[in-house]
């Protein structure tokens, strides 16, 4: 027998996963071990480990079943489908199916045994009374988590953890021993010993105290643990990052382009901390030339390396109000790889050639060192431009000069993307102002200026720049996709556009200057914020992906991140293949295959989307702790839906949200059209309806739920 690696790897090949999908395929029925072998001619005792390995982890997939006579089938050849599970706070759930047919609907008896974001396998037992597919879980194939946090209840003798995801609906039931010395309210996070089954509840032990409900910094840490985010660093990690030291090795510069006289200028918001980029700009005869200078993140994080490891894991920095959850340690994202003014610092650089059309005429990638000029604000920058003087500083001539030509380049950019029909989509934001102990004490509007938009319009075109390398060179990096909407969000938008008298541009499928031509219709609108985010919702998900199909809302080609390293791995991997074509001057040996390059590029869009979830969660939470001070106060609003059960809300002033439940509405009996969006009293006649301007009160809060219940003020 062949010794095993020390990884623990065998050295010995075995049949592919196709090949014993192919087989059984053929065979018509489920197939023993000893069968496998026999037919797929498996003949050392390694290979059968490896085949042993494979078949098990098949199985956990949900490719493979094992019957009760420990044969193995095809799931479809036996009627499951496999799934995961997704659970509803009133305790039915659905299982989503892989291969993306309808949803089976799971009762509340089926779900005892399985918790949100379980992998199963289920059967279709029928038909319920609303026409849905209904289903019963055969097999569990994954579980989805073995900690849960929530708060700690002891009563008559018994210990419960209730989560924080309402979509847990299962209470973790802790055995006095197991406690941990956690108090009642408490926060505590629960890991489970004992997963749920259809006769008994999950059972667990108190992992972690994170403390009351409410405290500052709270509403992170929840977040954090429910949606699993790593934010430990292993062993090793922080100390590899610090092992570079603060200063750029001389050795590192030979070979590099040297952009250390060049007024390079970074320009971000007031509180950021790492600066992945830098920007410089020279009006011309026929146009600009553009230089974007991008923190050199891969000459410091190798493929493979413990930090390489954890960036990829990580896959992205998370961003929550006064804290940041970093994919890579300070030492690098702070520190060594952040363009800081006035020292050197390695970059990957793209140098263009613009027409005074906005459009890019030339472009080339090249490995530099650089020194940024400047650590400027969005505010700064803008405050000048308007003032109209000669320098933004004393002394800075160069850097004003580059400034005033970024800025004439960005309108020649606008133009070009008012051309193409680009969505210039202007989602409201808001910023949390915290006292010195750290609570909320206040909610404002996140104000966008041109300064904000011109340094987007430059990382723009940058990104479209290495997209076009990529396939110019046929690279297999991730491409940053953005699809057209599906057909019943079109629908769907239709409806609500036509309700509010907005004329509908396109006749079949919208194009995305159909969707702009409605952004500017709506310009100045009281309902424009209402309409924007209605759009927003329309379009479909941006994803990574190795096949270039173009970016739907950008009105581009082709369309890749490259400009934030620093923050996001899959840049992270675009620098990675531009630096190996510029070394080997051309893409033969290029490292990564297709397929690896292809699951990179699932995984970063899952923990993309994971994040914003965590992000947005964060956000609802503090909304609701701010108003739990404001509870019989009286704000002004826009309805900005409407339902059968009621009105949803946004606050004027902070965009905070809430529910005016239809019994709290002026006592009558009221019809809901959903074509117009409108409730209508039945004995006064009184309308409710999309973007009119009310006045309501803060009834109740309920932090846990992130619900928020107003009253209508006369």
């Amino acid at each position: 027998m062949k010794k095993k690696e020390k990884s623990g790897r065998i050295k010995a090949s075995a049949p592919s996963r196709e090949e014993i999908l192919s087989l059984l395929e053929d065979h018509g029925k489920p197939l023993l071990r000893r069968q496998l072998v026999e037919r797929l001619a498996v003949v050392s005792d390694d290979s059968r480990e490896i085949l042993r390995r494979r078949l098990r982890a098949m199985e956990r997939d949900g490719q493979l079943v094992k019957n009760r006579r420990n044969a193995f089938g095809l799931p479809a050849k036996m009627d499951l489908v496999a799934g995961r599970v997704s659970a509803h706070r009133d305790g039915y759930g659905f299982v989503m199916p892989d291969d993306g047919e309808t949803d089976l609907y799971l009762s509340p008896r089926q779900m005892r045994s399985v918790l949100h974001g379980d992998r199963v396998l289920a059967s279709v037992i029928g038909v319920d009374a609303r026409g849905r597919r209904e289903g019963a879980v055969r097999e569990i194939l994954e579980r989805a988590h073995d900690r849960v946090v929530g708060r700690f209840v002891e009563e008559s003798g018994i210990a419960l953890v209730v989560p924080d995801d309402p979509r847990i609906n299962q209470d973790i039931l802790i055995p006095l021993k197991d406690t941990s010395g956690a108090r009642p309210g408490q926060i505590v996070v629960a890991e489970i010993l004992q997963q749920p089954g259809e006769r008994q509840p999950p059972v667990g032990q108190v992992v972690e105290i994170l403390g009351k409900s409410g405290a500052p910094g709270m509403a992170t840490e929840i977040a954090i643990r429910n949606f699993g985010l790593p934010f430990e660093w292993p062993a090793g990690v922080e100390k590899a990052a610090a092992a570079f030291g603060d200063s750029v090795d001389d050795s590192m510069t030979k070979g590099r382009k040297d952009l250390r006289e060049l007024p390079l200028v970074t320009i971000d918001g007031a509180d950021a901390r790492d600066f992945d980029d830098a920007v410089y700009a020279q009006r011309r005869k026929n146009g600009w030339r553009l230089v974007v200078a991008i923190a050199d993140v891969s000459s410091y994080v190798k493929p493979g390396s413990d930090l390489d490891q954890e960036a990829e894991l990580r896959a992205t920095s998370v961003y929550f109000p006064g804290r940041v959850i970093p994919m890579l340690p300070e030492a690098l994202s702070n520190g060594l790889c952040s363009l800081k003014p006035d020292v050197d610092r390695l970059c990957l650089v793209c140098d263009m050639s613009i027409d005074n059309s906005g459009k890019v005429t030339r472009s080339r990638f090249e490995a530099a060192v650089m020194r940024s000029q400047a650590r400027l604000t969005y505010e700064q920058v803008w405050d000048w431009l308007v003032s109209g003087k000669p320098e933004i500083r004393p002394g800075a001539g160069a850097i004003s000069s580059s400034l005033k030509d970024l800025y004439g380049l960005y309108k020649a950019f606008r133009r070009a993307r008012t051309q193409r029909g680009a969505i210039d989509f202007e989602s409201t934001e808001v910023k949390f102002q915290f006292d010195e102990r750290g609570a909320v004490e206040d909610i404002l509007p996140y104000e966008r200026n041109d300064a904000h938009m011109l340094i987007e319009e430059c990382m723009i075109t940058a990104n479209v720049e290495a997209a076009r390398f990529l396939l110019r060179n046929r690279l297999p990096a991730p491409f940053r996709a953005h699809e057209p909407p599906q057909p019943d969000r079109v629908e769907s938008l239709e409806q609500f556009l036509r309700g509010l008298g907005i004329r509908i541009p396109w006749k079949r499928r919208p194009e995305p200057r159909d969707f702009e031509q409605i952004v500017q219709q709506v310009k100045g609108r009281e309902d424009q914020p209402l309409i924007m985010a209605v759009l927003l919702r329309a379009q479909s998900l941006a994803t990574y992906q190795v096949a270039n199909t173009g970016h739907f809302g950008l009105a581009l080609e082709a369309y890749a991140h490259f400009t934030s390293p620093i923050r996001r791995y899959p840049d992270l991997m675009v620098h990675r293949a531009i630096h190996h074509v510029l070394r080997h001057r051309g893409a033969e040996g290029f490292p990564w295959a297709r397929d690896r390059v292809e699951k990179l590029a699932e995984q970063c869009s899952h923990r993309s989307r994971r994040a914003e979830e965590a992000e947005r969660d964060v956000n609802e939470r503090l909304k609701a702790y701010f108003m739990e001070r404001h509870i019989g106060d009286v704000f002004k609003g826009q309805v900005t839906g409407v339902t059968s059960f009621g009105l949803f809300v946004e606050i004027t002033r902070n965009h905070v949200s809430g529910l005016v439940h239809i019994t709290s509405l002026p006592n009558d009996y009221y019809h809901y059209d959903p074509v117009v969006h409108r409730l209508t009293g039945d004995r006064t006649g009184r309308v409710f309806q999309l973007a009119q301007k009310v006045k309501v009160k803060v009834v109740a809060v309920n932090v846990d739920e992130r619900k928020i219940d107003f009253e209508m003020v006369k």
